[in-house]
């Protein structure tokens, strides 16, 4: 019995094994994928380069996506879903977010400008696959009502302009921050230090301190 047991728990983890074998090539080929956009922009994304990125031949990643364009789907896919996820862990993160001193709008700064969504943004606005931002929109309005919510005193529009102007600027520093700030000789993070002087301002006005 204990031999059939065995037996039963090798090849149930055999299976697993198996199993996660294709998911883990697909993921080594999107994490090849985006460090290559997040370093050298959209442009770079061409099979043969995905491929050496990712320590495969070209046939392998035809096998698991069929073309290089369902890879890129699949990154914007995924990308967008880290995107949602890190904008509704705001919410957790900075708990008394709209009574902080800067920290909700460093985090959703973080949210935007980190991990190539700037250059994300871009490359779906540029492709005409904006419409794939719908639940990255979806994900901020949660996040608003959860703020609207527990400050009341905000008005609603304010809140929305608010964190509208906080996303165009976190996107416009992710993508255009770091080569301004050098050619006009500013040190590095600048531009994000002035964005979110300029953000706290906003907030400050829309809680009625100023």
């Amino acid at each position: 019995m204990a031999l059939i047991d065995k037996f039963v728990n090798k090849e149930s983890t055999e299976t697993r094994r198996r199993r996660r074998l294709p998911e883990a090539a697909r993921d080594n080929i999107l994490d090849a994928a985006e460090r290559m956009l997040i370093s050298s922009g959209p442009q770079s994304l061409k099979l043969v380069d995905v491929a050496k990125s990712a320590g495969v031949s070209n046939a392998t990643v035809l096998h698991h996506f069929g073309s290089i364009d369902e890879v890129q789907t699949a990154l914007m896919r995924r990308m967008v879903r880290d995107l949602v996820a890190t904008v509704l862990a705001i919410n957790d993160q900075v708990p008394d977010a709209f009574r902080s001193s800067g920290e909700a709008v460093a985090a959703l700064f973080d949210a935007f400008e980190a991990r190539g969504a700037a250059r994300l943004a871009a490359w779906l606005e540029l492709t005409g696959e904006a419409r794939r931002l719908t639940v990255v929109r979806e994900a901020v309005r949660e996040v608003m009502d959860r703020r609207a919510a527990h400050h009341p005193e905000v008005s609603r529009e304010g809140l929305e302009d608010f964190t509208l102007a906080s996303i165009v600027l976190a996107l416009g520093v992710g993508l255009f921050g770091p080569t301004l700030g050098e050619l006009m000789d500013k040190p590095r993070g600048r531009a994000r230090q002035i964005a979110i002087a300029m953000l706290l301002d906003q907030l400050q006005q829309a809680l009625g301190r100023v």
